[in-house]
């Protein structure tokens, strides 16, 4: 591809958001990375230097995803990384906290993907990427608070890839089915090595797709530790 890459990321914390903008600032794009709460990305952005941007972003309001995409106009490659979850059995969640989960991990899905097409279309390129989970194609028991967002952030993207893939939009769902290595999940010594997602090599296979010749596009993508039962 000529000309310099720019990437933005939506939904950034310390572990594969950060990977994202890593990986992607080490392919030589310039990254935007957006969160609700930026400044504890700094350490990222320090890291990673000057091709990448900080931004303030809440995905599920409509005009603070205008100004991130009126920020960083142009992009070739938008993730929405965000999620919401709350466990519990379906009696005992309250509506206001189910809502509010799906309203992070699908609502800000629609608003991010809308958003991304909206820009893209026009030129008739670039990639729209969503991180799903387990729970997107698995509804257990004590996982209706999250599963119900990641059900439909699927659908979205199958909707998305069948209306916007013959216009030159690569739509791709990415389904982590695993822990990933992190503040959240921590290496059991007691279990074989690599039992746990490394962030930064899911970051080099959503690269990876975005790359892809279009005669050969992936819509969706598991990605699971080598140990993982599925």
């Amino acid at each position: 591809m000529n000309g310099t890459e720019t990437a933005i990321v939506v939904g950034v914390g310390p572990g594969l958001g950060a990977s994202l903008g890593r990986i992607f600032s080490r392919a030589g794009m310039k990254v935007a990375l957006a969160a609700r709460t930026p400044a504890k990305l700094e350490p990222v952005a320090a890291e990673l230097g000057g091709a990448v941007s900080l931004h303030a972003c809440d995905a599920t309001d409509d005009a603070s995803v205008k100004a991130l995409f009126a920020a960083v106009p142009d992009p070739d490659i938008v993730v929405f990384n965000a999620s919401g979850r709350v466990r519990g059995s379906v009696v005992d969640i309250e509506t206001e906290l189910f809502e509010q989960a799906w309203r992070q991990a699908c609502l800000g899905g629609f608003i991010v993907g809308r958003e991304a097409a909206r820009a893209m279309l026009p030129r008739g390129s670039g990639s729209i990427f969503f991180t799903g989970a387990t729970a997107s194609v698995k509804g257990y028991a004590m996982s209706a608070g999250f599963a119900v967002g990641k059900f439909g952030l699927r659908a979205l993207a199958q909707s998305m890839a069948r209306a916007y893939g013959p216009k030159g939009i690569h739509i791709a769902h990415f389904v982590i089915d695993g822990g990933i290595l992190g503040p959240h999940h921590a290496p059991d010594p007691g279990l074989p090595e690599d039992h746990l997602l490394v962030p930064d090599s899911i970051a080099e296979t959503y690269l990876h797709v975005h790359r892809q010749h279009r005669s050969a596009w992936a819509l969706e993508v598991d990605l699971r530790p080598w140990t993982e039962s599925f």
